[in-house]
């Protein structure tokens, strides 16, 4: 059992009292609010209460007003538009939203998605030089283009024209595109800075439709792109995200595209989905698209306006991620044995794996596997068109890309974000590489980032999860269900109970802890607990033994019946 440390979440410097007697809520859940930074009446009603009028105005973005003249100069010259985003999930949903969008507006527009495997990441030449070849005059990039410098050069010299709407972290230097949305620009104001790839797209096309002289209302069939791509691209359920992520499940839920519907028939999804479910479900088969042949066909999927060409996409794309799963699954078998038969790389603070026979498509997926087992920043390089390329992921609070970026002599190209980044090097440079990225981390993780950490929000007793006379919930609970939609910086709470002890324990499915558990307080209250993973936990607890037990609370139903029980993260033995 991989030892873990638990972080309490600092307690909140002012005082709880006002907001306790305003909200008429519990000391425990103002607490939850403080560190959410909701500390006033006003900031909670916007929490609890999403309202559409909390989206902001577009035109706060830097370049906004240039990309609507742009592509309102293309309509009334009847140009071509190309809209092109990157194969994963933000953007394909990024290319979906804008191509679906502009369709209903103007008819010369095609999309275009770079193969992952002649074209790589990113903005590609092919990519370009086919706009050139068939007359299209403008690009619109989404998800992408935030460093294509030489490319967007290159597109100039060609007679294309750029917009680049893009959510990376930019250069020293910007693209000389006609606009560059991107609202990580040092000079640019807009208020929020953590929209998804796909967000920043809905940003260009919330300004078109205000432009055109439409309702806001009437971009609510987009939504459902906009809560797939803020759940998989993991960007902070924060602010403006929140409020569209809010939205988005509302309608994935109740009405979604005919090929997200058609997902979810296949994933044979019963309940309503959570942010969570989006991640898990509809996420990764958006992705095995593009990850196992053409990031078109997801496009095609989302775009689809009947029945037929939606139940026959979504029934390919479901043959590719079971394809997926089968790459993915072998493929950290491979990687993890040769982590366990090398001491070089077992005793490394990071861990750099090569092998050219693997699959491209799933290596961002091994290197998240690795870390489960290895947990240290991971890179999986496979071979593809005579280079080494990699996908990045890192452990918590280590910033990976700038771990990559003080390697960049030995690189091609590289891109992403603190938790993920994709790179390119010639394959004769991996073991320079492999050298001095260990250095790189050694020197800047710290012994606590190496070790798997479980944030803990607040201690509670389980007596708060008694629900009232006559009530299904605790109101505990129930307030705590509209923090939802959770996600990265608003995950739904951790907590501890100390002291507990197991009625009764089991281990189920080989790997997991049933049990039982009470407090000393009040021992003839049962709470059922589930640790999935936890099972080697079940001599050291089943033993009338006092444990202290980290966890989520969440609804279980079983033959018809539903009640809270308690998924365990972790157990910590009283000494």
């Amino acid at each position: 059992m991989q030892q873990k440390r638990w972080t309490f979440n600092p307690k909140s410097e002012t005082s709880t009292a006002e907001l306790e007697e305003k909200l008429g809520l519990s000391k425990e859940l103002v607490e939850l609010l403080h560190q959410r930074e909701v500390t006033t009446f006003e900031e909670a009603q916007t929490f609890f209460r999403p309202q559409m009028s909390h989206i902001h105005d577009p035109l706060l973005m830097k370049d906004m007003d240039k990309a609507v003249d742009r592509v309102f100069e293309a309509f009334e010259k009847e140009e071509k538009i190309l809209v092109y985003g990157d194969y994963d999930v933000d953007g394909t949903t990024a290319v979906s939203l804008m191509y679906t969008f502009l369709i209903k507006h103007y008819k010369n527009v095609e999309f275009y998605i770079p193969d992952r495997y002649t074209e790589g990441y990113g903005v590609s030449y092919q990519g370009i030089d086919y706009a050139a070849d068939n007359d299209f005059k403008l690009i619109i990039a989404l998800d992408c283009g935030i460093k294509a410098i030489d490319k967007v050069a290159h597109a100039t010299k060609r007679g294309v024209d750029f917009i680049i709407c893009d959510h990376h972290r930019p250069g020293d230097e910007l693209p000389k595109a006609v606009a560059v949305l991107d609202p990580k620009r040092k000079d640019c104001e807009y208020p929020y800075k953590e929209l998804c790839g796909c967000g920043v797209g809905f940003k260009l096309i919330q300004a078109l439709n205000q432009e055109l002289g439409f309702e806001f209302d009437d971009l609510e069939e987009y939504f459902d792109l906009l809560v797939v791509s803020i759940g998989s691209d993991i960007v902070p359920v924060t602010g403006e995200n929140r409020v569209l992520a809010y939205f988005g499940l509302m309608k994935i839920n109740h009405s979604p595209r005919k090929g997200i519907a058609e997902i979810l028939k296949l994933s044979s999804v019963k309940n309503e989905l959570t942010i969570t479910d989006v991640v898990f479900i509809v996420g990764p088969r958006i992705n095995a698209a593009g990850r196992m042949k053409s990031g078109m066909n997801a496009v095609k999927l989302l775009t689809s306006g009947d029945d037929e060409t939606a139940k026959n996409l979504g029934e390919f794309i479901e043959g590719e991620n079971k394809q997926r799963k089968t790459f993915d699954k072998s493929i950290t078998e491979e990687a993890l044995k040769m982590i366990d038969e090398n001491e070089e790389f077992l005793t490394a603070k990071s861990t750099v794996l090569y092998n050219e026979g693997w699959h491209k498509g799933v290596i961002g997926i091994v290197a998240s596997r690795v870390i489960e087992t290895h947990y240290k920043p991971t890179i999986i390089l496979t071979e593809s068109n005579g280079k080494a390329s990699g996908s990045a992921r890192s452990v918590q609070g280590f910033d990976v890309y700038n771990a990559i970026d003080e390697c960049s002599d030995l690189l091609e190209q590289f891109g992403g974000h603190m938790y993920a980044a994709g790179m390119t090097m010639p394959i004769e440079n991996i073991d320079k590489f492999r050298k001095k990225f260990d250095e790189v981390v050694s020197k800047t993780i710290t012994d606590e980032q190496l070790i798997p950490e479980i944030r803990i929000d607040i201690e509670i007793t389980l007596d708060q999860l008694i629900p009232e006379k006559g009530k299904l919930f605790p109101k505990f609970y129930r307030i705590i269900k509209q923090f939802a939609p959770f996600g990265p910086m608003n995950m739904h709470p951790v907590f501890v109970a100390t002291n507990v002890q197991a009625k009764y324990a089991k281990v189920v499915g080989e790997t997991h802890l049933k049990m039982s558990v009470y407090q000393e307080s009040n021992p003839k209250q049962l709470f059922d607990c589930i640790g999935f993973g936890l099972g080697d936990y079940f001599d050291k607890i089943n033993n009338n033994s006092y444990f202290d037990v980290a966890f989520v609370i969440e609804e279980n139903t079983w033959n018809g019946n539903t009640k809270l029980q308690l998924n365990i993260r972790d157990i910590k033995q009283k000494n």
